[in-house]
């Protein structure tokens, strides 16, 4: 059984953000971005500035509008800042692991916002431990953080990120604040997204596109994997450092399917036109002629318009209909206590338009199925209210296996596809039929390889070398003491 914490559905992760502006006070540009990230994470919110002379940090638990009010951001002086709101997925549900993280050391202050997943982290954190560094949190940002710091002692600013890049090993998206100068780093494999806007007066760094959107900013383009983004302190420019090149990239394909907003760009692709086209591959590989076509709110509605506009090219007569509707005042399901209460939550959570089923076969379209509960509880509803079949069709590959970079998604032993196939999904939910994408599809969908997208949810397979998991492909950890860095001014 889940426990407390637990969602029936994966759970978001962590969103970063970073600005450097000229003549602006960078605190509610950050307050803005950061509401424009709150579905990435809703367990805490912090900001940390500079101006110019010490660094100022508020950080606290809960929403972004819980945790910040007019006096605590005017408080937060300067033109610099980074900002995270974060899902716990690494360290403890607490305020020791809330971010930014900061530190102060003799060259000067850190800030550090991380959105990812470390898995050597109690390996660095030992090294540090065993040096004198004293840790206040059992999270892997504060591993990353007092390593740059201790680089920052020894090297410049540059040759410090890299040498700490090149002992961290997973997945990260930082934003970073040495001083004034907000920095962003993707990791070489960029499994977590990171993306530079231009915006009045400046610079910005953001995990989605939408965060640069809110502050009528204009998207520049992604961060690479393995590239350090330095903005200029004066809001004029950044400059980019190659500081790893990876043979292969390890894309969260995730991000797509359910994580970011569907108005982001992430990688080249607008996450919209991506779940349409996953919708679109949903109705060639296993469409069924119903009657009518229902997303389930909100991550199913690309999807399933997608789906029903395939089925009406094809000349099949399926309807596209809202027919269940979401009440978005009930909390999320992991803080019901019992199951019974998370089944009841799902009742609160969706309730299906009769006029719309009644009496028609109904093809429902989801992004996942994880744990099966609100599955088999929405064929019942449907069933209820007179829907004559339920097919469910979803949007993704069935999740096999653990996330360990990032996602809080569930235990091996509560995933409903480990170690069932679809047919004993099908019959465990009650569904008349069942289908999941393929994932070439996917691959498809978003134009890259299979071997440049992380898949070790749906396959078992990691491109990290994750102790008692096995990889699908060698990933090295980048060597620090080879070529210089590449330097190009933008």
């Amino acid at each position: 059984m889940p426990d407390g914490r637990h969602s029936e559905g994966p759970t978001e992760k962590c969103g970063v953000v970073g600005v450097s502006l000229d003549d602006r006070e960078a605190a509610r540009p950050l307050y803005y971005a950061l509401y424009a990230l709150q579905h990435r994470g809703q367990e805490s919110a912090g900001i940390v500035t500079h101006d110019g002379f010490q660094q100022h940090s508020h950080v606290e638990m809960g929403l972004v509008g819980d945790a910040f009010d007019e006096g605590d951001l005017g408080s937060l002086n300067g033109e610099t800042g980074i900002g995270h709101v974060r899902y716990p997925t690494a360290g403890s549900v607490d305020s020791s692991c809330a971010q930014p993280f900061s530190v102060s050391f003799k060259s000067g202050s850190l800030g550090l916002s991380h959105n990812g997943n470390l898995v050597n982290a109690d390996e660095v954190r030992e090294e540090l431990a065993a040096k004198g560094h004293a840790f206040t949190s059992d999270g892997d940002t504060e591993v990353i953080a007092h390593d740059l710091a201790r680089n920052l002692l020894e090297e410049d600013l540059i040759r410090a990120v890299k040498r700490t890049m090149g002992r961290i090993h997973g997945s990260y998206s930082l934003t970073i604040m040495h001083d004034d100068t907000v920095l962003g780093v993707r990791d070489p494999e960029g499994n977590r997204p990171l993306c530079i806007g231009e915006v009045d007066g400046g610079y910005m760094l953001a995990s989605e596109s939408a965060a640069i959107d809110v502050l009528d900013g204009e998207f520049v383009r992604d961060v690479k994997p393995g590239e350090l983004i330095v903005l200029k302190p004066d809001g004029s420019g950044f400059d980019s450092y190659q500081l790893v090149d990876q043979e292969n990239t390890a894309h969260c394909f995730f991000e797509h399917v359910y994580f970011a907003r569907p108005d982001s760009r992430i990688d080249d692709n607008l996450v919209y036109d991506v779940r349409r086209e996953l919708g679109r591959k949903l109705w060639e590989e296993s469409g069924v002629d119903s009657d009518v076509v229902l997303p389930v709110p909100d991550s199913g509605r690309a999807f399933a318009s997608g789906y029903a506009e395939a089925a009406q090219d094809e000349g099949a007569g399926v309807e596209f209909a809202e027919g269940l509707m979401k009440n978005r005042y009930v909390g999320r399901t992991f803080i019901m206590p019992t199951q019974d209460a998370r089944e009841r939550a799902v009742r609160l959570k969706l309730n299906p338009i009769r006029d719309v089923v009644e009496g028609k076969t109904v093809t429902v379209i989801d992004d996942s199925i994880v744990r099966g509960t609100t599955s088999t509880q929405l064929v019942q509803l449907l069933k209820d209210v007179g829907a004559e079949e339920v097919h469910m069709r979803i949007g993704a590959p069935a999740i096999i296996a653990p996330c360990y970079m990032g996602i809080d998604m569930a235990s091996r032993e509560e995933l409903i596809a480990a170690g069932q196939d679809t047919e004993d999904i099908r019959e465990e939910i009650a569904a008349d039929s069942l289908s999941y994408l393929s994932i070439d599809a996917v691959a498809e969908a978003l134009g890259e390889s299979r071997a440049d997208l992380c898949l070790g949810c749906v396959t078992g397979e990691y491109p990290y070398d994750i102790e008692g998991e096995t990889t699908d492909r060698e990933v090295a950890r980048p060597e620090i003491d080879g070529a210089e860095a590449g330097i190009a001014d933008d």
